[in-house]
């Protein structure tokens, strides 16, 4: 069985994608940082494990992962955590601004690096990295956010091309609206009706099935591409 590691999957996303990925039969590792107690339960639900350690600190991530490594090699890599701290440019502090670029940019790096080269040794591997609508259309008070993610497309692209001769494919999955307790604070039923043309938010599972589609078999002739799940969002 392959084993995969999900960041961030204590959030509503990312549990959906370890609980899609457990029924395809992979093993997962559910990531987190701050929610060890979810991650734990969601591990035994599915039958997987958990791991906790802080993606933005260097080498917490790599002794975290040197010790998964020792128990063999990852296969797939769904980099999901990612963090919200919003305002407009000229009110944002640096600690803002580090502090989303850290999670989502450096976490890609702190997560893939150690795993990369055992995942080309054995010729079959996939990545995939939760981008969002704001990373392809802008949003208001999210320049850190949108910038962060955005640089995820440009590095899904150019390690696709690195890594496409040994048999492993990286994508993006940019995510709209989608119904979690964040967005439910945040966005009306009228408001998505004006900014969605499908009128409704989406779902955690609908997201979840396209990652599972991506690291699956069935998608070995997709690579390098940041699909959008977002109704139609332009």
């Amino acid at each position: 069985m392959k084993r995969v590691l999900v960041s961030g999957g204590s959030s509503e996303i990312g549990a959906a994608i370890c609980r899609q990925l457990a029924r395809s039969d992979w093993q997962v590792i559910v990531h987190a940082h701050t929610h060890a107690e979810r991650a734990a339960a969601l591990a035994e639900e599915i039958g997987g494990r958990s791991l906790c350690f802080d993606l933005r600190n260097a080498t917490a991530a790599a002794a975290a992962l040197d010790g998964l490594l020792a128990q063999g090699t990852i296969q797939g890599v769904v980099h999901n955590a990612g963090t919200h701290d919003d305002a407009p440019l000229a009110g944002m502090s640096a600690r803002q601004w580090h502090g989303v670029i850290d999670v989502s940019l450096h976490g890609f790096y702190h997560l893939l690096q150690p795993l990369l080269l055992p995942m080309l040794r054995t010729r079959w591997g996939r990545i995939v990295s939760l981008s969002s609508v704001s990373a392809m259309l802008g949003n208001r008070g999210q320049v850190n956010y949108a910038a962060a993610k955005a640089a995820l497309h440009g590095a899904t692209r150019a390690l696709a091309l690195e890594v496409a001769s040994r048999g492993v494919t990286v994508n993006a999955v940019a995510p709209g609206i989608i119904a979690t307790p964040t967005s439910a604070g945040v966005f009306g039923p009228e408001q998505i009706a004006r900014l969605v043309p499908l009128s409704r938010d989406g779902t955690p599972e609908e997201v979840a099935d396209l990652v599972g589609f991506l690291m699956s078999e069935k998608a070995g002739y997709i690579t390098g591409q940041v699909i959008p799940v977002n109704g139609g969002m332009t």
